[in-house]
């Protein structure tokens, strides 16, 4: 989160566009240096909070167009107003890929080095295992994501009660069977990708119905991209209701992962965008949980289970995502999950 100085310094420069450093350090009230004004102004472009224009004495500051994405958002704040009492971007926001996310990272150089020294680490972790032994920890690595993407969905299985489904084929007694064919298609589905580690990429529409089309199988729920409106519980934000609309959304957001260089972007945008697009009637998230892994498994990445995230939370973090289109709590949640995926994992 940003310090009380780093948010005057970014509420100097949103009322004041185009200012310079020395405007900044005497327009702001907090005591502090002209070098401390520098160095936050410098933390805060390696962030992509704010943009710079010119050289030397004439560099002037702005709110930089990726300032909505990626500014820390308090989520206790945020949702002491009822849905009815937030300010929010209620429809689909079609500059966010072309104007947004593919001209910025959504994350920030030392957020990389983190997650690429998990990488090493995950990496040399599985270099010392034996084929065996790797694919059992894959084995409940996918165990604890099928029972997770199910429980954020409603599914009322216990972790152990899942691993006994998907082992021995025993379904739990008070359970529905659609709770357990859910659970049964979350594991189809990774077994899938872990087979057919190259199938999903480039990424494109079909693929991700291919996927969307496993999760739903034998359950009442529509396949293919959906033709009417949805609505989404807890938010006033609308998904897109015009088929044609729907599908441009997915290929664009399609383009723009094949397009970005780091694998956790790639994997990151596939977990928000799928679910902010909303293309199917249901199994919108659980679509987008697998297709990110499917990218992470596809570059030789370590999965994520998600086992550890509070549901609630997560729920909170996605809506945050559709009516402000900030990913700043979403990213934190995707960093955590990758750290926790190998630390306990491999």
């Amino acid at each position: 989160m940003l310090d009380a100085k780093e948010r005057e310094i970014l509420e100097y420069i949103k009322n004041k566009p185009a200012c310079s450093s020395m405007d900044i350090f005497e327009g702001i009230s907090m005591a502090g240096s002209y070098p401390t004004v520098k160095r936050i102004l410098a933390k805060l472009k390696g962030e992509n909070l704010i943009a710079v224009q010119g050289q030397g004495k004439g560099t002037k500051y702005s709110i930089s167009p990726a300032y909505q994405l990626l500014q820390p958002i308090d989520l206790e704040s945020y949702y002491q107003q009822e849905v009815d009492e937030r300010v929010i971007k209620e429809s689909f926001d079609f500059d966010l890929i072309s104007e947004v996310l593919s001209k910025y990272s959504i994350f920030t150089e030392n957020e990389l080095l983190k997650l690429q020294t998990l990488q090493n680490t995950y990496q040399k972790n599985i270099s010392e295992l034996s084929e065996i032994s790797y694919k059992k920890e894959l084995e409940r690595l996918a165990i604890d994501l099928s029972w997770k993407s199910s429980q954020i969905e409603g599914n009322t299985y216990s972790l152990l009660e899942t691993e006994r489904l998907l082992k021995e084929k025993l379904t739990a007694s008070g359970k529905t069977r659609d709770e357990a064919t859910m659970l049964l298609n979350h594991k189809d589905a990774l077994d899938f990708i872990i087979e057919n580690p190259d199938y999903l990429m480039p990424l494109s529409t079909s693929k991700i119905e291919d996927i969307h089309s496993l999760l739903v199988k034998e359950l009442p729920v529509e396949k293919n991209l959906r033709k009417r409106r949805v609505g989404i519980s807890g938010t006033n934000y609308k998904p897109l209701d015009n088929e044609f609309q729907i599908r441009e959304a997915l290929e664009s957001s399609c383009a723009l992962i094949n397009k970005k260089e780091t694998v956790f972007e790639k994997a990151l945008l596939a977990l928000v965008l799928i679910s902010y697009i909303q293309p199917f009637m249901d199994g919108n998230k659980r679509t987008a949980r697998i297709v990110s892994n499917a990218i992470l498994i596809h570059h030789n990445h370590c999965p994520i289970s998600f086992r550890t995230v509070d549901s609630i939370e997560y729920k909170k973090a996605m809506l945050l995502f559709y009516e402000q289109t900030n990913i700043s709590n979403f990213k934190e949640i995707f960093i955590g999950q990758f750290e926790f995926a190998v630390n306990t994992y491999f």
